[in-house]
């Protein structure tokens, strides 16, 4: 079944949509992570659109919809109400809808639900970011590790990578390329996906807006160690636990099905996530190291699973399912077993409602 592209006015600003599958079908919404588009899911899409009205968006200031500044003031509420407006320009917000949530998307969908439980059917986190955002927290409550949040933010971004999106770098002669990024840590190595759709993946990533609204966002010193603190401007400052706490996911009512996906072998979300300041610390990359005391490695997997667990005590319900010999994306690595997986769980989600 063709997906349809369209730029859609909403209310908020206009959203760059993938729309595939029959009209009235069951809705599923698939929210992309940081540095991607709606493009890593059209194989998704295509399966997905012979049962489903599938819709998949780009978030602002990535792909193909206007890239409005992102107010990291608000943690992930400008992804969410971006979503409900897009919803509503497209008249879908009334009908329940299963969300499926990547990395970043994951705590987009997560944010959704805390704002309209009722209008979700239900949740798949896949390989999603911590409730308690990306870096400069400790423990499973997301206890920051300084008072200014250091170690979390824009300035934790790698500045050769973002000058590389900026140049339309689709080559793999550089470390910190896009393609060697997205092959060495969307995916376990050494899964490949085939040539065409790679270099489509790299053009997507190649969309994204870069600088201080944008990615990664303003950046702050701060006195204490590695000496970054979040802005207030960019998505790399929006997902810092500064501003971006989604405990309160556990009290949500109602309380839709969730499924949480993750690749066992993630590099990016992980309680050893190479993208985190703590963990780089502790493995000697990040001079300085004032050790676990103070920064230890942020437990990603076991802050979700803490929320997780209040949610099930408060009467919500959720499993967990571990992909093995998998990284970043099991919808791209491990397709048909993803499929299987979120078709089952969308059809007792409908049937529950």
């Amino acid at each position: 079944m063709p997906i349809v592209q369209q730029l859609v006015p909403t209310s908020r600003l206009r959203v760059h949509t993938r729309i595939a599958g029959p009209a009235g079908a069951p809705l599923v919404v698939l929210v992309h992570g940081n540095v991607s588009t709606g493009a890593f899911f059209e194989p998704l899409m295509a399966s997905l659109a012979g049962r489903f009205h599938v819709i998949a968006p780009d978030m602002r200031g990535f792909g193909d919809s206007e890239p409005a500044p992102i107010d990291a003031t608000r943690g992930v509420r400008d992804f969410a109400d971006d979503l409900r407006a897009l919803l509503v320009a497209l008249d879908l917000s009334s009908r329940p809808a299963v969300l499926v949530g990547w990395s970043a998307g994951g705590g987009v969908v997560m944010q959704y639900a805390i704002d309209h439980a009722a209008d979700v059917a239900g949740l798949v986190l896949e390989n999603p970011m911590s409730p308690f955002g990306f870096g400069g927290s400790k423990g499973v409550r997301g206890t920051p590790y300084t008072d200014d949040f250091a170690g979390s933010g824009g300035g934790t971004a790698n500045p050769e990578f973002a000058r590389l999106i900026r140049a339309g770098d689709r080559g793999d002669d550089n470390q910190t390329s896009p393609r060697n990024v997205m092959n060495a840590f969307y995916f376990k190595p050494p899964f490949r996906v085939e040539p065409a759709l790679e270099d489509a993946f790299v053009a997507a990533m190649l969309k994204t807006r870069i600088g201080d609204d944008h990615y990664p966002g303003d950046t702050r010193t701060s006195p204490n160690w590695p000496g970054v603190a979040p802005g207030t401007r960019g998505m790399n400052n929006a997902i810092s636990a500064r501003y971006t706490d989604l405990s309160g996911f556990a009290r949500v009512e109602p309380r839709p099905p969730v499924l949480w996906i993750r690749g066992a072998d993630d590099q990016i979300v992980s309680d050893t996530s190479l993208f985190d300041f703590g963990f780089l610390g502790k493995l000697g990359a990040v001079p300085g190291w004032p050790g676990d005391d103070v920064a230890p490695p942020q437990p990603m997997v076991g802050q979700m699973r803490a929320v997780l667990d209040d949610y099930a005590a408060a009467g919500g319900r959720y499993h967990e399912e571990v992909f093995a010999e998998c990284g970043h994306s099991p919808h791209i690595e491990q397709p048909e077993r993803f499929l299987t997986a979120v078709q089952k769980f969308a059809d007792e989600a409908f049937q529950g409602r």
